[in-house]
């Protein structure tokens, strides 16, 4: 499995991130890529930043691989899976499309070799947290690799495709409700008399050396914000405005939101 050769079908972010992260780890080499974009603007970055990947025609990089990565939106999806009927037999196919599950991927690509992924924006850092279930066809080789390619960006798990829709709630839309907090925190920085480029910084950082003490120390978060809450002190008097403004609920609803929408994009398909 080590030798696989990929074909990745979408150039945009994730797939940028987890070609990234393969060839980081010496998982593949570029030699062992077929890349299909139609975006011309798509292509010339990745002529820039990976030379030696083939730029190749859905056909033409089918064939000539292994696996394919359908790095490419729910509502181009099943298009691409027509385009390629006929090429399909044989092939490990990878989806990171949002809310189609893999009873559609499945009848569309024609077999059961399928696997479906949630990863997430921070795996263009490192630092991604990506989810896999795997359809009945998949061998223990090919979770492996799977593993191996979302190891390469961060953290994988692989689960039920019952819990697919909560961590596209949780983890895939995560990122954008940890942008919005650590954009608050600078705003009242700036409101309590910070410049913005220092309220940024420390916002920032706040939340990366945060997490970094939750995930290390395996404590509770809520053990870790009684520890700053000391009895009459400036924190527990911020964590009593918070809960006025109800920012628990409104972090849960969100997640719970997005798992519905993710549930009826997978409808609509």
């Amino acid at each position: 499995m080590s030798e696989m050769k990929l074909a990745v079908v979408g150039g945009g972010q994730m797939g940028r991130a987890l070609v990234g992260g393969m060839l980081a780890s010496d998982m593949i080499t570029t030699d062992d890529l077929h890349l299909v974009e139609p975006s011309i603007e798509s292509r010339d970055w990745w002529s820039d930043h990976h030379q030696g990947i083939t730029l190749s025609e859905l056909a033409d990089a089918v064939k000539g691989s292994d696996a394919v990565l359908l790095a490419v939106k729910p509502n181009v999806i099943s298009v691409v899976a027509e385009q390629g009927k006929g090429l399909w037999a044989g092939k490990l196919v990878i989806s990171i499309a949002a809310g189609i599950g893999l009873d559609q991927l499945c009848g569309w690509i024609g077999h059961q070799r399928v696997v479906r992924v949630m990863p997430n924006t921070p795996s263009l850092v490192r630092e991604g947290a990506s989810a896999f279930c795997c359809g009945s066809d998949v061998t223990e080789g090919d979770r492996n690799w799977i593993q191996s390619m979302l190891r390469s960006v961060g953290l994988a798990v692989e689960i039920d495709e019952s819990q697919m829709d909560a961590v596209t709630g949780l983890s895939g839309s995560g990122p954008a409700y940890v942008c919005m907090i650590i954009e608050a925190l600078a705003d009242g920085g700036v409101l309590a008399g910070l410049p913005r480029p220092l309220a940024q910084e420390l916002a920032t950082q706040t939340v990366l050396g945060t997490a970094k003490m939750i995930a290390e120390t395996k404590r509770h978060p809520g053990e870790l914000k009684d520890a700053v809450a000391s009895p009459g002190g400036t924190t527990i008097a911020a964590i009593s405005v918070l809960e006025q403004h109800g920012l628990r609920g409104a972090l849960v609803e969100a997640v719970a939101a997005s798992a519905r929408r993710s549930r009826e994009l997978g409808g609509k398909n």
